[in-house]
């Protein structure tokens, strides 16, 4: 086990490592696009770790988490619709407004199980979409858009595509060690124990739902985090961030890089993007041709890409991770 963690903090350093190192050598080669391009990424992958903190190590199957996301925008638009830019303020608050959004429906779903709790998280997701879309006062169906990025202490700093890629990178970093300290503290192992046999870790004494609450709310506001970055990027917000197909993404990503895999949620989150704009350029029907690819590696890979970093395979302890 401790071999298995101290290979993931290797490979995940790794990865950290070519995120930042990517802006030099990309505008070395005259592609400095690819650092506006890898800053979407690195969001992306922020969010797909969220859901990967409850998908793969507590089995909570989430088809709202995109809410979570769109809420961290929307606090981040709304702010800067009443001229207030302070990224110190304003990004805390989009992590508080998912996180209780978290806590309120977490509150309800995690009192149902199986189908049950994806169709309730759906359902929760769909309110907070409409929601949105009905707010006139913002753009409605049609979206906000933000006339600049967050300032922080007063500097706007984040004008600068590389300077916002640097933060996106150091955002990255804290999800990746917060939620490292989480799946390797007692609580992680608690909440791995309820996925594996919730009525055994009831019987020895321990809380399965304020523990699976808890998760919740923490991967909520690492996704509203995800959503405060993504306005800032690119500087727009849409009811379209919570959509149910978001939420599809999130799970595809963490599916494909290898679900109870923290780097694992990285990896996917960087191939669904890539794959996207690859396959796209091919066709817009780009979903048809992905499609059968993710079940392939659902049949045949079941590790996710994660798996060929593993040399014992995808065994229970490696899901675990």
């Amino acid at each position: 086990m401790r071999d298995l963690l101290t290979r993931e903090r290797l490979i995940t350093a790794a990865l950290l490592t070519v995120f930042a190192l990517l802006p030099p050598v990309a505008e070395a080669f005259g592609q400095g696009y690819l650092t506006n391009v890898a800053s979407r990424v690195m969001i992306y992958a922020i969010a797909a770790l969220s859901l990967d903190l409850i998908l793969g190590y507590g089995a909570m199957v989430s088809f709202g988490h995109a809410a979570f996301i769109g809420i961290g925008a929307y606090a981040v638009g709304i702010s800067a619709e009443h001229n207030l830019w302070e990224g110190t303020l304003t990004i805390p608050m989009a992590m508080a407004a998912a996180g209780l959004f978290a806590l309120a429906t977490g509150a309800i779903s995690l009192r149902t199980r199986g189908v049950y709790f994806i169709m309730i998280t759906l359902a929760f997701g769909q309110m907070a979409y409409y929601t949105a879309s009905s707010l006139s006062a913002y753009g409605g169906d049609d979206g906000l858009t933000i006339w600049g990025r967050s300032e922080v202490l007063g500097n706007p700093v984040l004008e600068d595509d590389t300077a916002l890629y640097f933060f996106v990178l150091i955002c990255l970093a804290l999800c990746w060690w917060v939620a490292s300290r989480v799946v390797g503290s007692r609580f992680g192992r608690v909440i791995a124990g309820v996925r594996e046999n919730r009525a055994r870790m009831s019987a020895v004494g321990f809380d399965a739902y304020r523990h699976q609450l808890v998760a919740y709310v923490l991967a909520g506001m690492m996704a509203g985090l995800a959503g405060a970055l993504l306005a800032n990027h690119a500087e727009f917000v849409s009811p379209a961030y919570m959509s149910w197909q978001r939420s599809g993404d999130l799970i595809i990503m963490v599916v494909l890089g290898g679900m109870g895999s923290l780097y694992g949620a990285v990896l996917g989150a960087v191939a669904y993007l890539a794959l996207e704009d690859v396959l796209a350029g091919f066709t817009e029907h780009w979903r048809v041709i992905f499609g059968p690819l993710l079940i392939l590696i659902v049949l045949y890979a079941r590790g996710g890409l994660a798996r060929a970093f593993r040399r014992e395979g995808p065994s229970r302890e490696g899901r675990d991770g």
